[in-house]
């Protein structure tokens, strides 16, 4: 019996400084911030948004301007076919030509849309980076002790939000950022590119 009393006691013990410990800890102080927010209306961001756009566009455009060269082709080629002007091996060089070109087309266009999208993500980053310092700063001068993006919560007062502080903040930071993208890196020798 002694001895389940002294387990008792020295267990009630170690116990003792985390009952302590769990009652000094002061109540969480929760700020918000909307960070598609900070991105999309950001100086910098809407500025980016501009450039991207417009090389959206010039991508968009050069697609319909190879589309509309590939169809020229296959119709001279059907064309060709049909009047039986076109015919054997000189009908199959067309075709194979024609595939050549469109696989060339589509590689061109892919490579655009990978290049549109990482400027993208590179613009994101920078502003996100940028975004953290300030987010940190605004956070210890309200005392808060955690800051959740707004798509996390699903609900809160909307004093508790800081969106508006962090993008007045970092407009004064950093007014413009670059969208143009690191080049993607190459993996290394004998692995396959993804």
């Amino acid at each position: 019996m002694r001895n389940i009393l002294a387990g008792l006691a020295a267990g009630l013990l170690l116990a003792a400084p985390f009952e302590v410990a769990a009652q000094q800890l002061s109540p969480a102080v929760i700020v918000v911030v909307d960070l598609d927010r900070v991105v999309n209306e950001s100086a910098a961001g809407k500025a980016a948004a501009t450039d991207l756009q417009a090389r959206a566009a010039t991508l968009n455009a050069r697609r319909n301007t190879l589309a509309q060269q590939l169809k020229t082709d296959a119709e001279a080629i059907q064309q060709g076919q049909q009047n039986k002007t076109l015919a054997g091996p000189a009908l199959e060089a067309r075709v194979k030509a024609f595939q050549d070109k469109e696989n060339a087309a589509n590689a061109e266009l892919q490579r655009g849309q990978e290049d549109l999208a990482r400027a993208q993500q590179h613009v994101v980053q920078q502003i996100t980076s940028a975004a953290q310092p300030i987010i940190t700063q605004i956070m210890r001068e309200k005392g808060a002790t955690i800051v959740l993006a707004e798509r996390a919560a699903l609900q809160h007062a909307s004093s508790l939000n800081i969106t508006n502080d962090v993008l007045a903040r970092l407009n004064a930071a950093l007014p413009k950022v670059s969208t143009t993208a690191p080049p993607p890196q190459q993996p290394p020798a004998g692995q396959p590119r993804r």
